[in-house]
């Protein structure tokens, strides 16, 4: 009891950091907001294109309806699972400020973890609530049935915490990388691009040619969208359910123990290039 008390005195100041740091630049965050938003949008105008070219009521097995909170839960998936820390440490290890935060008596990765927290705090009392409601509301409207479902709702949010911490974990690899090639700007628009079409952001991995979407389901980019959505969508049977999260938390733990590998190995090869 005393180990975790002092684990979480020790850890959640960052947290507290990362909620100033936002409010800070909060402009910032709600034009990013603003931008992400009306993506969706445009996507949900792409797909109902895609729906009114082909005349049928479904497309793939998913209707409109479907598609529709298929959009917009994944869009809210991939906002609170997104995790920047891949730009954070690099900028660090340019800047030189990457060498004070290795003095620190404190797990390096855990402090970006609770300072990004802190982040996903704001962001979850701002967009969570609304888009959910939003959805369910749409739901009851075009069907007359009200679809929401505790159970898969609480499913899916531990799946949500899974994709987090995948994704967080994938970027801390990634992020570390910057010991060995000093910059990631250019490869991180390459990374994230990858990343959102392998996660089923972009489209359905179901829309995909049978055999890849097989491949793409066991990759952990799968973990980070595709999964949590089809989760709160109930479109997953009870085994899909379990398989699904098992394979989340499979994918958990090699990246965390890659993280640990990858660390082990990058800290010996620093070289700070700003100070």
């Amino acid at each position: 009891m005393t180990r975790v008390r002092r684990f979480f005195r020790t850890y959640i100041p960052f947290s507290r950091a990362g909620v100033q740091e936002l409010i800070a630049y909060r402009v910032n965050f709600l034009c990013f907001l603003i931008g992400e938003i009306m993506s969706a949008f445009i996507m949900f105008f792409v797909w109902k294109a895609v729906f009114n070219s082909t005349g049928e009521k479904a497309f793939m097995g998913f209707t409109m309806e479907d598609m529709v909170v298929y959009l917009f839960i994944s869009f809210l998936t991939g906002y609170l699972t997104y995790s920047d820390g891949a730009f954070s440490i690099g900028e660090e290890i340019v800047d030189g400020s990457i060498a004070m935060r290795m003095i620190k008596p404190c797990s390096f990765d855990m402090c970006f973890l609770f300072q990004e927290l802190g982040n996903r705090l704001i962001s979850i009392a701002m967009i969570f609530v609304p888009i959910v409601a939003g959805v369910e509301i749409y739901r009851y409207v075009i069907t007359g049935v009200l679809r929401f479902d505790i159970r898969f709702f609480l499913l899916y949010l531990l799946s949500l915490v899974f994709a987090y911490l995948i994704s967080f974990y994938f970027n801390v690899c990634y992020g570390f990388m910057a010991f060995f090639f000093k910059n990631l700007w250019g490869t991180s628009l390459i990374k994230e691009t990858l990343v959102s079409f392998l996660s089923g952001a972009v489209i359905p991995l179901a829309f995909l040619p049978k055999g890849l979407a097989l491949v793409l389901n066991f990759l952990p980019f799968a973990s980070l969208s595709y999964t949590p959505v089809m989760i709160y969508m109930g479109m997953y049977s009870v085994s899909q359910i379990i398989y699904s999260l098992l394979l989340q938390l499979f994918w958990l733990i090699v990246m965390y123990l890659l993280s640990k590998l990858v660390w082990r190995s990058a800290v010996k090869r620093l070289s700070v290039q700003g100070g």
